[in-house]
């Protein structure tokens, strides 16, 4: 009992003053085959130093310690990040700082917000940035239900080549409604197939990931015009923002609404550790953009300032006016993006990006040459799919032995994709860890 915060004799007067006799009875409407029957298989307690090593221990058992090279990217990407940005967030203002609804009492995390919009717009081409959403998914399935508030239409076009997880989302997001989902068939050169878009009727977006989730480039201009045609919106998504640094970015493609993960912006891969939803749009969408948007005014005296200029939730307005009930942003992360950037600055992105760009061509170029297929040819970012050789399965678990973890199979989330797997290679990675796993995969 020395860890619940309620004595038995609380417990029992709180259950008396809603007419329950105890627990058990509390918790009834649960189903019976939902429930736990027998007590947790718990260890006896342990002293603080003892708790310790036993998390170290289980912690080395996981493939994302320090120990084991990861070519895997997949929507969570692996980036040395600044000490810039690791010592400037750890600040109390910025650490211990809660959500600013007292803009007066919160001008350096507004200010810190308004200037990651700042750079968002800037490197995704875009007008407007709002303060960030939850995470990449939350962001394309809030996209998607913005445009159909702008269009009035129920139809939406998914691409099937954007994060199968991501989807997932948009679908639970969608399962209570009468919306519709049309999913962009892949072709094969791993892109999706922009001519199934002019096909579809009423249409209020047509949604597109690039890099996709197989790496590989998209054609954005080609799809934003049909879009056009189609009078929906063209909404581009990513998992990998660092990809603008070197490609064309969203905005100048002809996209209204551009959203992803943000991650890769100086937020570490943590197992089940927040993400950071980018969202940009038009500025003639600005009133149906979910979330907050911090702007900057004058005060009685003339002295620059910040406020929350937008925050479209059923808290601060009418329910029936709300555009969404996101009712936070990840504050925190949005600053660490935005202190990433800042550090890394235009030029510092743009050579980033094509380092990962040149590390991964030579992982691609040297897998080739030792037997594996590249099956999409199509330019790729970061990460490529191949084909592996006869018995590749018996050389993966044996890397894993070697602490290297040698892609991703694909066949779980597209059943036709047996033997292929979804490689990555970012700057953490070494030109001679690069080959050490062709040797390996050699062998």
């Amino acid at each position: 009992m020395r860890y619940l915060p309620h004595t038995p004799e609380e417990i029992t007067s709180m259950l008396n003053v809603v007419g329950i006799k105890d627990l058990e009875a509390l918790f009834s409407i649960i189903p019976g085959d939902c429930r736990r029957h027998e007590d947790m298989e718990l260890p006896g307690p342990f002293t603080e130093w003892e708790l310790t090593d036993k998390m170290s221990a289980m912690a080395e058992t996981i493939g994302t310690s320090p120990e084991y090279k990861v070519f895997i990217g997949a929507g969570s990407y692996q980036h040395h990040i600044p000490s810039t940005v690791t010592y400037l967030l750890q600040r109390s203002e910025f650490s211990t700082s809660y959500t600013p609804y007292q803009p007066e009492m919160s001008q350096g995390t507004l200010q810190g917000l308004y200037e990651y919009q700042t750079l968002i717009s800037r490197l995704l081409g875009m007008e407007t940035a709002n303060a960030s959403l939850y995470d990449g998914a939350s962001a394309l399935a809030e996209a998607l239900l913005m445009a159909i508030r702008i269009t009035r239409r129920k139809k939406v076009a998914l691409s099937t080549l954007i994060h199968p997880l991501h989807r997932q989302v948009v679908k639970t997001y969608f399962e209570p409604t009468d919306y519709e989902i049309v999913e962009l068939p892949r072709l094969e050169n791993g892109l999706t197939d922009p001519s199934s878009v002019t096909e579809i009727e009423d249409l209020a977006a047509v949604a597109i990931q690039s890099p996709n989730f197989f790496g590989c480039i998209e054609d954005l201009g080609a799809f934003g015009e049909s879009a056009l045609k189609n009078s929906a919106l063209f909404v581009t998504s990513f998992t990998e923002a660092l990809a603008y640094g070197l490609l064309k970015n969203p905005g100048s493609m002809g996209a209204d609404i551009v959203c992803g993960e943000g991650q890769s912006l100086g937020i570490p891969c943590s197992y089940g550790g927040p993400g950071l939803g980018i969202f940009a749009t038009k500025m003639k969408h600005v009133r149906n953009m979910p979330g907050r948007l911090v702007g900057q005014t004058t005060d009685v005296e003339g002295r620059r300032g910040f406020v929350l200029t937008l925050a479209t939730r059923e808290q601060h307005i009418r329910r029936e006016k709300a555009t969404s009930n996101i009712c936070t942003n990840n504050s925190l992360c949005a600053m660490a993006a935005a202190m990433y950037m800042a550090s890394l600055g235009g030029t510092g992105m743009h050579q980033l990006a094509l380092l990962n760009h040149d590390k991964s061509e030579y992982l691609k170029k040297a897998l080739r040459e030792s037997g594996f297929k590249i099956p999409f040819e199509s330019p790729t970012f970061n990460e490529f799919v191949v084909v592996s050789k006869a018995g590749f399965e018996k050389t993966y678990e044996q890397l894993l032995g070697k602490k290297i973890v040698a892609g991703l199979p694909l066949v779980s989330f597209y059943p036709d994709l047996v033997d292929h797997y979804l490689f990555c290679v970012t700057e953490t990675i070494s030109k001679e860890e690069i080959d050490i796993l062709v040797r390996e995969v050699k062998a």
